[in-house]
């Protein structure tokens, strides 16, 4: 999912969306033009133990990671 086109107001919301609607064990790509750490932070307080966060890259123009599921 590239979030790099989309207001932050309106993507935090559809990365929500998008990750009710995983199936335990099932993990989307998020892509973002700045670290997500934010976004971390509030499926930490969210979320606790339920999600899975792997950076696949870490920028300096792009920032990839991984967001799962738990089962």
């Amino acid at each position: 999912m590239d979030v790099r086109d989309i207001s932050p107001r309106e993507w935090h919301l559809l990365i929500f969306q998008t990750f009710e609607a995983l199936k335990p064990g099932e993990s989307f790509i998020l892509v973002n033009d700045h670290d997500p750490k934010p976004l971390y932070y509030e499926f930490h307080h969210e979320r606790h133990g339920q999600f899975t966060w792997e950076y696949l890259e870490q920028g300096p123009e792009v920032w990839r990671v991984r967001i799962g599921k738990l089962g």
